[in-house]
């Protein structure tokens, strides 16, 4: 059965996200900060008067800290019910794939590594880590979410 990603990278990774979870994909916003969140909830956005939190998914993925630039993006997506917004470097493209054909992660030390995962799968020459959303979305330290609309 054929599923649409929308692929994008953070440094030389390339990740994929469902495309039915994708809200819609904005140009780099300044965040406001807030006290006492983990280090990789960046802030929030306002998007059309909801406050949208803001998550480093480099951070998230405990790959570092990202420092934004005007050439980065935030990709808002729906988890569960709740909008959230993914600070990355740079969207590539909307890509069909064969969920046949996505492998699940490797089992290598820690479960947390792969639980934000759902797969992994090679989509022209590049391995594409597909993102698992519901498992990022937890412990934003107390963060008010937005319903999503």
């Amino acid at each position: 059965m054929a599923r649409q990603l929308i692929t994008f990278q953070i440094g030389q990774q390339y990740l994929g996200v469902d495309i039915m979870a994708i809200r819609e994909i904005r140009a780099w916003t300044p965040t406001t900060m807030l006290p006492h969140v983990p280090a990789h909830v960046r802030g929030v956005v306002n998007l059309r008067g909801t406050v949208l939190p803001v998550i480093d998914l480099s951070a998230r993925l405990g790959w570092g800290l990202t420092d934004p630039t005007a050439r980065h993006v935030i990709i808002v997506v729906r988890i569960g019910e709740q909008l959230h917004g993914m600070i990355v470097d740079a969207v590539n493209d909307i890509v069909a794939i064969d969920e046949a054909t996505l492998q699940p992660p490797p089992a290598l030390g820690t479960g947390e590594t792969t639980s934000y995962l759902e797969g992994l799968v090679t989509v022209e020459d590049r391995m594409v880590m597909v993102l698992a959303l519901d498992n990022l979305s937890m412990d934003l330290g107390g963060v008010p979410l937005p319903e999503a609309a």
